[in-house]
Order: C-alpha cells, then sequence, then structure tokens
C-alpha cells in the first residue's frame, strides 16, 4: 500500500451475554416487529443484505494471484536486529541503520558493501487466460525478479508488459500450459454509494483473504497523482491487499485496490481503488505499446469558484477556466483562448477543473474532439485534435502594447499599482517578454490578499480584457461597478509569466 502498515491484535473484547428474560423480550420484540410491519409495502429501492459471499468469493479466487518482488540492492556491511521476514518494520530499520552508519565493519560510508535482496508483497489478479496480470506499479516498484503464485500453489516468473506511475497500475505477463482463469472490469461509473463489494488480496502476507463491504463514496482526490477519482470503501484494505481487485456483486472487476488512509497503519475503513474506468484504457495502452500514450489539450486551468462564475457570467460554478496556453499545443490553432471555460469535452461533462485531464488522458492521441466552451457568457463549440502529452509544456507569453505613462501609480481593489518600467522589472527579477500593470503592495487587509496575491505580480486582464496601465484597471473596475457587477476577473503573472485568473469582490 502507499502508506506503512503494522500487524494488527484482534480484540478480546467479549460482549457481555444478557439476562435471559430481557433476550426473550427483545425476541418477542422482533417477533412483534415482523408481524406489524409484514403489510407495509417496501420502499422500492430496498435491497437485502448478501445472505453470503461464499458463491462468488468460489467463483473469482483462483483469478485472484500473490505478487512477489525481488530487488537487489547494494548495502554497507552490517549487523541488524534480527527480525521475522517481512515484518513490516523491516526497512524501517534499514533506513535507521543506512542513517546512521552502524554496524560490523566499522559501519559508516567507508563499509564495504554486498548486495541485498529486497522482497515486496502485494496482489494482483488474471485479466486474460493467456496469463495477463494486473497489479500496482507500486507493489514492483523497481524489482529485476517478479513472481505470480496462484492460490493452488503454482508459482510462475513474470515479465513486466508495461507500467504507469501516474495511475499506479502495472500489466504482467506469465507462461502457463494451461489456460488460466481470469475474471472481466465490470462498469464501475453505475456503482452507488453503499452498494456491495467485495475485496480478495493478500494482506500481511495472508493470501486469499476474503473481505466485504460497502462503497463509502465515489470521486476521491487523495492528491496521490493529477489523474486521482478514487473509489473509496470500507472493505477491509491493508498491506499486502495492493493491486488485488474489488468486485461487484456479478463477480466483475470495478476497481484496483491502492491505498488505505490510516493513522494507526490498519485498516480503519477507509480504502480507495483505482476504478476500472481510469484503469482499462491504461491496461489497453500498456498492453498495446508497452507504454501510456496521452491525449494533450496543451492548456492550463484552474478550477472555478463562485466568485468567478459570476464575474464571467458563468451562473453556477463549474468547468475548467484555461489560464494558459501553449503556443505549440493542440488547443491554440483550434482557436481556444486564455479565459474560455470548457464545460464539455468529447461529449462528456466537466464539472470541475480536475475533471479535465482525466478525461484528456483517456481519450486517444489524434482524435478530432468536440470542445463546449463558454467565452463571456454565451456557450460554443472548437474542434481541437488532440497531440500526445509530453513531460514538458510551455506556456504562452502575453503581450500587450502600453498607452498610459511608465510611472504613474493608482489604487484599487487593495493593491498599489504601476506600469511597467525597468526598474520595477529589475526590481521583481519579471520576464522581459511580460507586460501589464505591476502591484508594487497588497493591502494585507484586502480581498487580494486573502486570494494570495503578491506585490511584484503583473495584472495582465481585467475581465478578459488586456491592461496596459493603471488607469485601465481603475476604468475596468468603475464600468463593472456600473453594471452592478459584485466581482472583477483579474489575469495575474508571476515574475515567470505564468498566470492565474482571480476573482476579487468590488463592492
Amino acid at each position: 500500500m502507499n502508506t506503512a502498515t503494522n500487524a494488527l491484535e484482534p480484540s478480546k473484547t467479549a460482549l457481555p451475554q444478557r439476562p435471559l428474560r430481557r433476550r426473550l423480550a427483545a425476541s418477542c420484540f422482533a417477533v412483534f416487529t415482523i408481524v406489524a410491519t409484514a403489510a407495509m409495502p417496501l420502499p422500492v429501492l430496498a435491497r437485502s443484505t448478501p445472505e453470503s459471499f461464499a458463491d462468488l468469493a468460489a467463483e473469482v479466487t483462483p483469478a485472484v494471484v500473490n505478487i512477489s518482488a525481488s530487488t537487489t540492492v547494494e548495502t554497507r556491511n552490517r549487523t541488524l536486529p534480527q527480525l521475522p521476514p517481512g515484518t513490516p518494520f523491516e526497512d524501517l530499520f534499514e533506513e535507521f541503520f543506512n542513517r546512521r552508519g552502524q554496524g560490523g565493519g566499522g559501519g559508516g560510508d567507508s563499509a564495504p558493501s554486498r548486495p541485498r535482496s529486497s522482497n515486496s508483497l502485494g496482489s494482483g489478479f488474471v485479466i486474460d487466460p493467456s496469463g495477463i496480470v494486473v497489479t500496482n506499479n507500486h507493489v514492483i516498484g523497481d524489482a529485476n525478479d517478479i513472481s505470480v503464485i496462484f492460490p493452488d500453489g503454482t508459482r510462475l516468473k513474470a515479465e513486466i508488459v508495461g507500467k504507469d506511475s501516474k495511475v499506479d497500475l502495472a500489466v504482467l505477463k506469465v507462461k502457463s500450459d494451461k489456460p488460466l482463469k481470469a475474471v472481466k472490469f465490470g462498469d464501475s461509473e453505475s456503482i452507488r454509494p453503499g452498494d456491495w463489494v467485495m475485496a480478495i488480496g493478500n494482506p500481511f502476507g495472508l493470501g486469499g483473504s476474503v473481505t466485504a463491504g460497502i462503497v463509502s463514496a465515489r470521486g476521491r482526490n487523495i492528491e496521490s497523482g493529477p489523474y486521482d477519482n478514487y473509489i473509496q470503501t470500507d472493505a477491509s484494505i491493508n498491506k499486502g491487499n495492493s493491486g488485488g481487485p474489488l468486485f461487484n456483486m456479478n463477480g466483475e472487476v470495478i476497481g484496483i485496490n491502492t491505498a488505505i488512509l490510516s493513522p494507526t497503519g490498519g485498516s480503519v475503513g477507509i480504502g480507495f481503488a483505482v476504478p476500472a474506468s481510469t484503469a482499462v484504457p491504461v491496461i489497453d495502452q500498456l498492453r498495446q505499446f508497452g507504454e501510456t500514450r496521452r491525449g494533450w489539450l496543451g492548456v492550463r486551468i484552474q478550477n472555478v469558484d463562485d466568485a468567478t462564475a459570476e464575474a464571467l457570467n458563468l451562473g453556477t460554478a463549474r468547468g475548467a477556466l484555461i489560464a494558459g496556453i501553449d503556443d505549440k499545443g493542440p488547443a491554440k490553432p483550434a482557436g481556444l483562448e486564455v479565459g474560455d471555460v470548457i464545460v464539455r469535452f468529447d461529449g462528456k461533462e466537466v464539472k470541475d477543473s480536475r475533471d479535465l485531464p482525466r478525461i484528456v488522458a483517456s481519450t486517444p492521441v489524434g482524435k478530432a474532439v468536440d470542445v463546449a466552451i463558454v467565452r463571456k457568457g454565451q456557450e460554443m463549440t472548437k474542434q481541437v485534435t488532440l497531440g500526445r502529452l509530453e513531460d514538458t509544456e510551455k506556456q504562452a507569453s502575453l503581450q500587450q502594447p502600453s498607452t498610459e505613462p511608465p510611472t504613474a501609480t493608482r489604487q484599487a481593489l487593495g493593491l498599489n499599482m504601476s506600469g511597467m518600467t525597468d526598474e520595477l522589472r529589475r526590481r521583481f527579477s519579471l520576464k522581459d517578454d511580460l507586460k501589464g500593470v505591476v502591484i508594487t503592495r497588497v493591502d494585507p487587509n484586502s480581498n487580494a490578499s486573502d486570494k494570495r496575491i503578491q506585490a511584484g505580480e503583473v495584472i495582465v486582464e481585467v475581465n478578459q480584457e488586456p491592461v496596459t496601465s493603471p488607469a485601465d484597471v481603475t476604468k475596468k473596475i468603475d464600468d463593472l461597478k456600473a453594471q452592478g457587477r459584485k466581482s472583477a476577473l483579474l489575469l495575474v503573472a508571476n515574475a515567470q509569466g505564468e498566470v492565474r485568473f482571480v476573482a476579487l469582490s468590488i463592492e
């Protein structure tokens, strides 16, 4: 898992037995309740608790495997405390003695090195009878020896087909002399909080462990990567469950168990699984190309809050606000502009800025897609042919002509503003091609301070119109007040030219 864990002690507290008379009374009450409510119609959505998970577990367990990954590393020659193999504290002690250089041979950095095998245990599952296995990327890491262990004890060497750290998935291949039991992915988008789910895996090395619970929530962002969209479940998940499947009641995999949230290191009923809708496109790409090939739009985005929505005449807060456009990206020739709000992409609704990267990344490279945007209160559609996501993206610099003398200064919205000068450019280390109105001071008690605007930043636009002097800023604010608007939308650039939108109250 993504968090350190400790073995849990079974509870030794027994529930006290109730007196016989009270138990009989409780039984009578239960009977009375059943009789009294038997004729009452049940809610349409009511569902009974599964009588047993045994049949379902027996059907899918043969496809769930244990993953053993070994990595050979060089370590200093030293004597460590004798710990049971695979104990959760093994790596902790290893790091402790590495830092302090303790051990035989005098310790320290000068101690002779020796190879050491570092082992990890996790879970996985077969998705193709030919021998395709799925697990988490963090389960195998940089391992140079990976084995897949089946419920019947069969142990097969595995090779890596491909892996992806951003969604934490890996695809392995094993060779078997007979077809393997495989499971299928299900529709993770149709599940709802409260639906029953079942997890099978290898917690603490206890292979074939079955746990059950419900879906606690969907769309969780735990800030582990750019495409977070986790299913939260209270089915017990612990160290070693990583990479294992989360099943619906049809025996379909709707999630891949990946992380837990726990102050103790053990399960506290908050586990997270990568939904099948996110995992399947990545797995398909890894199988086909050995790597991920994600779509790329070429924009930098930010979320839309209520104040920004009001300033943009957007109605409700929704979509992803374009705060920058790559000169060489697909968005620019398609006609997308800074200040546009993307509300739908390829027919999929963009509820907030977190949705867009995930949707774009799962869209095939080279596909022409319709992008619905809101520009200055009007919705329109642009067609964009997606590129391929690269590691480095450049932001477009924004340039506007100057009309007011460089030495002019004004105050508005809690900001002291000045026209661009060579002295201010040197003072705040501003990019040579960055133009606009320089913020020289921010009132610490202002809304601008609350929105983390800082001295040395540059106002590039007010309500999606360029400004080149403090007079431009104050005039546009006066115009907005005359229109009865409550906020002004500023496009603010830092010293490196990276821009963001900030909505400030003008009341």
